[in-house]
Parts: C-alpha cells; structure tokens; sequence
C-alpha cells in the first residue's frame, strides 16, 4: 500500500510511533556508545599512560631490582595489576589471561613488540567472570626485548551499563509513550479538524453557500489559512454580488429605454399622432433612446477590455496641455448655455507618455459630470502642473457635490451618487468607472474630494518621465 493512500491522521500516528521507535533506539545506542567509545576508551588511555610512565624508569639492560620494587609499588596504590616478566616467552605462565587456552603473546606480537609498539589486548576471564583489558608495553635495550610491563583491568560489563539505565529508560519510554499519545492525539486533532473543516468549507463554496465561513481557532499558520480562505470567500461574495448588480443594472438601464422604443415606435406604427409634430417629437425620443443605449453598449465593452487588459494602449510622447485644451474646447457651447465661469492653468512643457484618445475619453468624463452636476452660473477650475516628478491634473466644480458615504463608492460599474439626477441627465453610471481603469492602465491615480451643496475636486496624478 503507497503512503499516500494512508489518511493524513493515519500518515502522522504512524510518524508519532516511529519517532517513539527511533528515540527508544537511540537511547540504548547512546548507552552503548558511552559505553565503547568513552568508558573502554578512557580505561585504555589510562593504562597505556600508567604504563608508558613506568616504562620510562627502564634505562637499559638487564631489568633491575629497584625498576621490579617500582612495579610492585605502583601495583599496590593502582586500580590496575601491574606485573613486570623479565622473560616474554613466559608470559603466559604468569598471568591468569588466557585466550582460547592459547598464550597470551604470540609470534607475530612478539614481533610487534620488537618494534617497539604496545599491544592492547582484551578478552573474557572466567575467574573474574567479565572482560579485562590488558596492555603490553616492551622493555627495549637497542633491539632486545629484555622484559614486558603488563597492566590489566577488569571491564565493568555493558550488561551491568543496561541493568542499571534500564529502569530509568522504560520508565521514561513508558511516560514519553503516554505522553506521545495524549499530546499526539491532541496534535491530529488540532491538525486534522482544521483541515477536515476546510474540505467541507470547499463543497459549501463549490456548490455556491458564499455565506459560509471557517471559524479561527488559533492564530498559528491553520488560523491564518482559515483567515484567507475567509477573505478570499469574502472576495468571491462581494464579485458575486457586484455580478448580480451588473446584470439587474444593465438589465435595468436597457428596459427603460428600450419600453420608451418600442411604446413610440408602436405609436408612430400605428399613426396614433395628431400632427407631424408629435411624431417628430417621438422620433427624437427614439432616436435619444437608441443613443442612450449605444452610449451604454460602448461604455460596456470599453470598460470589459479595460478590465481584462484587452484594449493595447498606443501610448506616444504628448503635450499634455494640448489634449486637456482640445477637450475643453468641446464644453465651450455647453458652458456658456449653462452660464459657467471657468478657469484654466496649463504647464505647457508638461510631456506625458500616454494613449491620445484614452486621456482625452479621461478629461472628457470628468468634464462632463463637472458640467452636468454644476449650477447656473457655476464655476469651473482646471489646473495642470508637475510637483515632485508627478504630474498633476485638477477639475474643480462648484456644483451639488457628492455625500462622504457615496465617495468610497464612486469608480464602481452603474454607482451613481443621486441617480435620479444622473438618469435624467443621459448618464449610463459608468463614466467614473472607465475614468480609474484609464488611470490606472497609465500608472496613476485617482482621487475624489467632495462636499454637499459645495462643490467637489477630482486629482489625477501621472508619474512624469523625462524625455531626451
């Protein structure tokens, strides 16, 4: 069966008992070398030291009473037994260290020793019922064995190591056990709700409950998922809701003026007029219906490219002064029916890299409410300059102004801040819309300040490149 058939729960249990496994392993591996590599060690380094320094009293020659009264007093104070043979050969008749009933010093360690290097032997005395470690070291006049110093030292047993540690690691095994299992089950819990709760989470998304929600519990890396998961169906909902908005506005923008169509277009069918006149008089309002509707269809499809990044952007060096005095120039007529005083300050050395028709599709928006939610005898403000390598433009009105709930709103597809107004007025709710896309596809900025009754200021801010 593959890992990953197991249940994540399942995968983690059985991790929990390997670790478990693996810990009680290592303990007894850990005795083990402390046993081998520290205690036998330092036993060895021990002897070959006592021994080398005792070797040191050897000056030559035929080994002397007062190197052998030397021996036997170090062997009284030492741990270790410590004997001194004049004659190598006769060593295994004077030590009770037998291997295999064979003698202690062979040949081919003689031989060794003739070399001047010690031996380390190690093996089990039935006398002493463990192991004793024993070190050789050679007596040497020139190239002449005349006698071996021999130290041996009986081997606590790793048994004895164990006996002792034994109780200690099953009683530790046995709580670090329990301890695993209550705290690891806690541990799956903790991992495995979470998660199992985000699956049923994901089937209420799927099959479209955007009202559900995943409870925080905790503020570790599942809490913060959780808090994404959340945001992210909070995102969804909002689209959601911002989609069924879309097509109850559209909706709505369409079947006012298309009853308006089909109610006079029946009417002149039906040579249900009096006069030429009224039917002139509806055919204008079909005709300023048919023309809402084209507005509506194109702001639509502009806004939709914009948004997917579908229409490319001919972007060119441009004298920005320019595009905003040949926009203003198409309000001219319109100001002076609605009576307006306005006011230009243009920085003429002002070149934007920037989409001709695209900016101007800008200023002609915003113009164009200016104008729309302005007063007789109104004023309007535009202003075009650099601060700090950013590029400013202002429209500022003097007309009914927007209220400060409705200002976070504006930019959204359809919003309209009094849409009685705006309705009557030919809007379609999407100008502003198209505006921030535009900006924004040009690395700027848009911002609103408004007051009721006052008036309101739109900022457009464009980041300035110098141009050789």
């Amino acid at each position: 069966m593959k890992w990953s058939s197991f249940s994540f729960q399942a995968r983690f249990r059985l991790l929990v008992s390997a670790v478990i496994c693996m810990t009680i392993l290592f303990s007894f591996l850990f005795i083990h070398f402390l046993y081998r590599d520290l205690y036998v060690k330092d036993i060895e380094r021990s002897l070959l030291q006592e021994g080398k320094n005792i070797a040191a009293q050897y000056l030559g020659g035929e080994v002397s009473e007062q190197l052998k009264q030397n021996v036997a007093w170090h062997n009284a104070i030492s741990e270790s037994e410590i004997l001194l043979v004049d004659n190598p050969r006769d060593l295994s008749a004077c030590l009770p260290f037998e291997m295999n009933h064979e003698a202690l010093i062979t040949e081919r360690e003689r031989r060794k020793l003739l070399s001047g290097e010690y031996l380390i032997k190690t093996g089990y005395e039935e006398r002493f019922e463990r192991g004793i470690m024993g070190v050789v070291i050679p007596l040497l006049d020139e190239e002449r064995l005349m006698g071996i110093i021999y130290l041996y030292l009986p081997l606590s047993p790793i048994q004895e190591v164990f006996n002792k540690s034994a109780p200690i690691l099953l009683w530790t095994g046995v709580v670090f056990f329990l301890f695993m299992v209550v705290f690891g089950n806690k541990l799956v819990r903790s991992l495995v709700n979470p998660i199992k709760e985000m699956e049923a989470f994901s089937q209420h998304i799927a099959s479209g409950n955007l009202a559900a929600r995943l409870p925080v519990q905790s503020k570790d890396e599942l809490g913060h998922l959780a808090l994404a998961f959340n945001k992210m169906t909070e995102a969804l909902e909002n689209q959601d809701q911002q989609k069924k908005e879309f097509l109850a506005n559209v909706s709505h923008e369409l079947r006012t003026p298309l009853s308006y169509i089909k109610g006079y277009s029946e009417v002149l069918k039906k040579d249900m007029y009096q006069n030429k006149e009224e039917a002139l008089r509806y055919m204008n309002l079909i005709h300023r219906e048919a023309d809402r509707m084209h507005r509506l269809v194109q702001d639509l499809l502009d806004l939709a490219q914009l948004e997917a990044d579908m229409y490319p952007l001919k972007k060119e060096p441009l004298v920005l002064a320019q595009v905003l005095e040949d926009t203003i120039d198409q309000f001219i007529p319109a100001f002076r029916q609605k009576q307006l005083v306005y006011k230009v300050q243009l920085d003429w050395d002002v070149i934007m890299n920037g989409d001709h028709d695209r900016l101007s599709q800008v200023f002609y928006n915003l113009l164009d409410n200016a104008v729309k939610y302005n007063r007789e005898n109104g004023r309007i403000f535009l202003s075009l300059r650099v601060e700090k390598d950013v590029i400013t433009v202002q429209i500022e009105d003097s007309g009914i102004g927007i209220e400060q709930e409705d200002i976070v709103r504006l930019g959204e597809r359809f919003f309209r801040a009094d849409k009685a107004r705006t309705r009557t007025k030919g809007g379609t709710g999407l100008g502003l819309a198209i505006v921030k896309q535009i900006v924004q596809r040009h690395e700027g900025t848009m911002e609103l300040a408004s007051t009721a009754n006052e008036g309101t200021t739109v900022t457009l801010r464009f980041p300035l490149e110098h141009f050789e």
